[in-house]
């Protein structure tokens, strides 16, 4: 005979027993997502490193290039880790490292005999980042400008050579200044970067650009705008650079300068009209003048001879002289009539 009271039991159980195996499997599927995701940043993370592990190059190594290049920006001041990516079987490890204007410096290992070997190396700032029988990579530290070059591991290895190689391009942060000159100019400057920086403005004005490059490899960008006959008060520099990007803003000033020079000039140019005039008038004078003085001249001989007739006349009556001679013709006029009368006869 069953018991009631026992097959409850047993089906409360049966029915417990369910709900804690269905909670089970709930509570573990949340965990099994979260590690999945973990496991995404930490592959995330990995991908973003030049570097690999010595397990993954052997596991790859049928498909691995015989040479890979990569170029890699860096900030100057910074520490810079050059990977290579070596596998567990190669025999020598050789960095190459050409640098503008310098020999080529090579840094050698050899596995077999643990020997290190150096040839034209000079800068002590590139070293091993540790013994070279522990890590292979090459370190910089701090990178400078000459450090602008190209980095290259060779692996020497049973099956032949392999080659991982880094164009190392050195940045430097330009200086940015912005400043109003005294004719009113904005004046935008990004000096000393690399590679150069671009400018441009907000507002858009009539802006002169000009580059000049320094024998260290970098270069000065300068912008000079206007902004004449434009309702703007506020303008805003705007410098795009490989480092970051910055923006300067400044408030127009009322070209106080110009104003005042031009209030300077005002009587100089009223001294000038005044100049004009009188010189005007005194030309009148003098062409007046001239005229009055040649009709004078003109004038003047009529008058003379009229002055002189009275003179003359009265000269004549009154000097002897002048009388013996009148005498003298009147008997010469006499004596020539009478020679004509006889002759007549």
């Amino acid at each position: 005979m069953l018991c009631p009271w026992r097959t409850a039991n047993l089906g409360l159980l049966l029915i417990l027993t369910v709900f804690l195996v269905t909670e089970a499997e709930g509570a573990a599927r949340p965990n099994n997502s979260l590690i999945l995701q973990n496991s995404k940043e930490n592959l995330t993370l990995a991908s973003s490193s030049s570097c690999m592990d010595g397990t993954q190059i052997t596991q790859n190594n049928s498909a691995f290039p015989t040479e890979v290049n990569i170029s890699w920006p860096i900030l100057m001041g910074k520490n810079a880790v050059l990977c290579c990516p070596i596998t567990l079987k190669y025999l020598i490890i050789t960095w190459e490292i050409i640098l503008k204007d310098q020999p080529s410096c090579k840094k050698a290992y050899k596995k077999e005999t643990n020997e290190t070997k150096e040839t034209n190396c000079t800068d002590e700032r590139i070293t091993w980042v540790s013994r070279p029988d522990q890590n292979l990579d090459l370190q910089i530290r701090p990178v400078a400008i000459t450090h602008d070059g190209y980095y290259r591991c060779i692996m020497g290895a049973p099956g032949g050579n392999f080659y991982h190689g880094y164009h190392l391009e050195v940045l430097v942060t330009p200086e940015v200044t912005l400043f109003q000159s005294r004719n009113g100019t904005v004046v935008c400057k990004a000096v000393a970067g690399k590679p150069a920086a671009q400018i441009s403005w907000i507002p858009e004005g009539d802006c002169v650009t000009e580059q000049k490059c320094w024998n260290n490899g970098t270069v000065t960008v300068k912008s000079a705008c206007h902004w004449e006959g434009h309702n703007v008060s506020t303008v805003t520099c705007r410098v795009s650079h490989l480092t970051g990007n910055r923006s300067l803003d400044i408030e127009l000033l009322p070209v106080a300068g110009a104003k005042k020079s031009a209030k300077l000039y005002i009587p100089y140019i009223i001294l000038a009209i005044i100049l004009i005039i009188v010189g005007f008038i005194f030309l009148l004078k003098i062409s007046g003048c001239r005229k009055y003085k040649w009709n004078k001249t003109e004038a003047t001989p009529v008058v003379e001879e009229d002055e002189m007739q009275p003179y003359a006349s009265y000269t004549e009556k009154n000097n002897p002289l002048y009388d013996t001679t009148n005498k003298v013709k009147v008997s010469q006029a006499l004596q020539s009539e009478a020679g004509t009368s006889l002759h007549a006869l």
